[in-house]
């Protein structure tokens, strides 16, 4: 059992490795755990696991492992009725133990199994040598070393509980974001430059001028840094995004906070951009993308938040357009390769997760822009990409899902 456990984290991308099992084993022939799978359970966790993230894979995995195996919850009566009344568990005859050392295991398990179903009430003795309780080896009346106790408070149950509440869920990196981390997953992009008029002490060239002068102070001054970064951030709005919003707003807060960049800007769109995309959430207030793309540079960083799920007919044709009155003269993958052939770095965040992305509007824009999921894992893969870095998007699957055809998850 404990080593379905340790195949479990593996197979739930828990890194535990054979050192640290074999530590966990060290400690628990010291009598660690205390014969009590509660106290196995934190045990575990704090020798096998080295991140906080990585709490609710190992929940996961104790629930696979450990889940059924549950101490009565009158047990704890019981052991206060036996207090009142005990009857120590005697030593075994040398006939009694003979009989035990000619059994192998499986009889001795049937033996057990048998007694168990047989017994309904306590018993701490008489002509029967093989019970559940008190003259038992078997029994939780008294813990023969190298046995296991059976019940006993702090068993399989309390373990399996707290394991079922999945407390560090939120701990996941491959979660969606909450506005503090997608703050820290945006200031990956920080880029600074020491240009300009004003002026800054340079500490550490200061101690070393003064050094090299024989202790006579010699102040020097560096350009304060300043950020170059510049952001657009074109984000999906209305219809199949709405289960999004809150998420779509909390990135719009994050970088709206951010004092990294030098210039931000955040416009919307609905399903594909077109000749227009837009500064408020109304979609009112249209900015031509030809402005757009003469207002910023090639250096400046494009993320585009969406499922990317639409008609292929919205993606492929011109006057594709969803939108009532309007008629695109240009086919929406048209416009996004302009996007793309404009900037020089630029990155999809899917809020979706990657098994839907099966899509064939996902997959052809998967093909213009490196999408990434919009986990912590995935924002922070984006990142590093819009830096320059070599990161492989992860690719989307290919076909229609499984069951015929594909239907968004947030269909009726």
């Amino acid at each position: 059992m404990f080593l379905d456990l340790f195949y479990a984290l593996r197979a739930r991308g828990v890194p535990v490795t054979p050192t640290e099992w074999l530590t966990l084993m060290q400690a628990l022939a010291h009598g660690l755990a205390f014969s009590d799978l509660v106290r196995l359970y934190h045990l575990a966790r704090a020798i096998c696991v080295k991140s906080e993230h990585l709490y609710d894979a190992y929940d996961q995995a104790w629930l696979e492992v450990f889940r059924g195996i549950e101490t009565p919850a009158q047990i704890r009566d019981e052991i206060l009725d036996w207090l009142k009344n005990p009857v120590l568990p005697r030593e075994l005859s040398e006939r009694e133990m003979a009989m035990l050392e000619a059994m192998d295991l499986e009889t001795l398990r049937e033996e057990l199994e048998k007694r168990l179903a047989e017994q309904d009430g306590r018993h701490d003795g008489g002509n029967r040598w093989v019970g559940t309780g008190g003259t038992s080896p078997f029994g939780h009346g008294g813990v023969r070393p190298g046995g296991v106790r059976i019940g006993g408070p702090g068993g399989g149950g309390m373990a399996a509980q707290i394991a079922a509440r999945r407390n560090f869920e939120a701990y996941r990196t491959d979660q969606v974001l909450d506005t503090r981390q997608i703050g820290v997953a945006l200031r990956k992009l920080r880029r600074f430059a020491r240009e300009g008029a004003r002026m800054e002490l340079d500490l550490e060239g200061t101690i070393h001028a003064t050094a090299r002068n024989a202790g006579e102070i010699t102040v020097l001054e560096r350009p304060e840094r300043k950020s170059h970064l510049q952001v657009l951030l074109l984000m999906d709005s209305g219809g199949s995004m709405t289960p999004y919003s809150k998420l779509v707003s909390r990135l719009f807060s994050a970088a709206s906070r951010a004092s990294h960049f030098e210039r931000l800007e955040a416009c919307y769109f609905h399903n594909c951009v077109y000749e227009h995309v837009h500064r408020d959430l109304a979609r009112w207030e249209a900015w031509a993308v030809e402005d757009l793309l003469n207002t910023l540079d090639a250096g400046a960083k494009l993320i585009l938040v969406g499922d990317a799920c639409m008609s292929p007919s919205e993606l492929m044709t011109r006057w594709g357009s969803i939108d009532y009155g309007h008629q695109n003269d240009l086919a929406g993958i048209d416009w996004l390769r302009r996007l793309d052939e404009h900037f020089d770095h630029a990155v999809w965040l899917n809020p979706m997760r990657l098994p839907l992305w099966s899509h064939p509007t996902v997959q052809r824009i998967s093909d213009i822009f490196p999408m990434f999921e919009l986990t912590v894992d995935g924002i922070e893969q984006a990142m590093m990409h819009l830096s320059g870095q070599r990161v492989e998007p992860p690719d989307p699957p290919e076909g229609p899902v499984r069951g015929g055809g594909w239907r968004h998850p947030n269909a009726w």
